[in-house]
C-alpha cells in the first residue's frame, strides 16, 4: 500500500506506552522490538504478498526470504517463523506443498525454526511468514540513526519489480529474469553475518516503497543523505525496459509520495525510475563509517555477494535525500 496512505492511518491508531517498546511503528522500522531483559530483545515482524512468479517453490523461497530480511536489517538473527497462508481451495494441493517447501527451506537456511502457521481459503494464493528474532537491546540496527559522514552500503542490485512486470508482459524472458531472481531469492541474513563485524549506525532493507521510499525512512532532521546515482548497481536490462517507459504503478506511486522530499540533480528518468522501483527482497541497505564501508563492499563482493557503497550522510539541507 502507498507511503501516505499507511502513515495517515497508523498515525490514528491508539498508542500504549511500555517502555520495554524500543521500536513500535512511530519510525516506520521494519520490525517490532520489545525488551525482555537486560541483555535479550526480541523482534518481530510479518510479511505476505501474491506470486510474483509462476514456480510455487521459487514463490515460497522468494517470500520467505522477504520476510526473513526484516530481522537482518534490524541487526537480529531470526529464531522462529510461522507461516500465514490463503489458498483457493479448489486450486492443486501440490501448489502449496511446493510453496511451503521452499519457503521452509529458506527459513532453515537462516537457521530459524518453522512452528507452524494459520491458513484461510482465499480466491487468490498469498504466502509469507511472521518472524520472531533477537538482538541485544544495544545492538538494534535502528533506520534512521545514520552519522554524518557515514557512508550507506546496499547489498542487492535494484530493478527486479520492473524485471518482474517485464516478464509477465513478455519483454522479458526466462533467462533474462533469472538473475533477478536469484536476487531474490538470496537471503540477507548472509550480509548480515558479515557486516555485523562493523561497527554500523543504522540500517534498512529495500522492498515496497523502492530505495529511496526506504532511503528516505533512514532520514531524519538532523541530515541529508547524498545518493551517488552512477555507484548503484543495478539490473541493465531493468534499466533499458525504464528507458523504454515500462515502469510500474508502484513506482509511480513512490515517485508522488517522494515529490517534495528528493531533488533529483541531473540524474535521468530510467535511472530515477530503477531507484523509485518496488523491490520484493530487495537488498540491505547499511550505514556505517566510510573508511570501514569500503572494507565492508570489498568482504560482501569476495562472498559473492553484490555490493556498493552508493551514498553519503552530509550535513543537513532543504531536503532529505539528494541525487547526484
Amino acid at each position: 500500500m502507498p507511503a501516505g496512505l499507511l502513515a495517515d492511518v497508523t498515525s490514528k491508531i491508539p498508542r500504549r506506552h511500555d517502555d520495554s517498546l524500543l521500536v513500535g511503528f512511530d519510525s516506520s522500522d521494519d520490525g517490532a522490538v520489545y525488551r525482555l531483559s537486560p541483555d535479550l530483545a526480541i523482534i518481530q515482524t510479518l510479511d505476505f504478498f501474491p506470486p510474483m512468479v509462476g514456480d510455487p517453490y521459487v514463490f515460497g523461497q522468494i517470500a520467505a526470504a522477504n520476510a526473513l530480511s526484516d530481522v537482518a536489517a534490524m541487526g537480529g538473527i531470526a529464531k522462529t517463523a510461522l507461516n500465514i497462508v490463503a489458498f483457493p481451495l479448489d486450486e492443486d494441493i501440490g501448489v502449496l506443498e511446493a510453496i511451503l517447501r521452499g519457503g521452509a527451506e529458506k527459513v532453515a537456511e537462516a537457521g530459524a525454526v518453522l512452528c507452524g502457521g494459520h491458513s484461510i481459503s482465499d480466491d487468490t494464493i498469498k504466502y509469507g511468514l511472521s518472524v520472531t528474532g533477537v538482538v541485544h537491546p544495544d545492538k538494534i540496527w535502528y533506520n534512521n540513526t545514520c552519522n554524518i559522514s557515514d557512508a550507506i552500503v546496499l547489498t542487492k542490485p535494484l530493478g527486479v519489480g520492473i524485471l518482474a512486470s517485464g516478464y509477465h508482459n513478455g519483454r522479458v524472458d526466462d533467462a533474462g529474469f533469472s538473475a533477478a531472481v536469484a536476487s531474490m531469492t538470496a537471503l540477507n541474513h548472509h550480509a548480515f553475518t558479515i557486516a555485523q563485524k562493523y561497527h554500523v549506525s543504522a540500517a534498512s532493507d529495500v522492498t515496497g516503497f523502492g530505495f529511496l521510499g526506504h532511503l528516505n525512512e533512514m532520514v531524519s532532521d538532523n541530515y541529508t543523505i547524498a545518493v551517488i546515482a552512477n555507484e548503484l548497481p543495478i539490473f541493465p536490462e531493468a534499466l533499458h525496459l525504464a528507458e523504454q517507459g515500462h515502469i510500474t504503478g508502484g513506482g509511480r506511486r513512490n515517485r508522488e509520495f517522494l515529490l517534495n522530499k528528493v531533488v533529483f540533480d541531473g540524474c535521468d528518468v530510467a535511472m530515477q525510475d530503477l531507484m523509485l522501483d518496488p523491490q520484493t527482497s530487495g537488498g540491505l541497505l547499511i550505514s556505517l563509517p566510510a573508511a570501514d564501508a569500503k572494507e565492508l563492499v570489498a568482504e560482501l563482493n569476495a562472498a559473492g555477494i553484490t555490493a556498493a557503497a552508493v551514498a553519503e550522510v552530509v550535513a543537513r539541507q532543504n531536503v532529505g535525500i539528494v541525487v547526484m
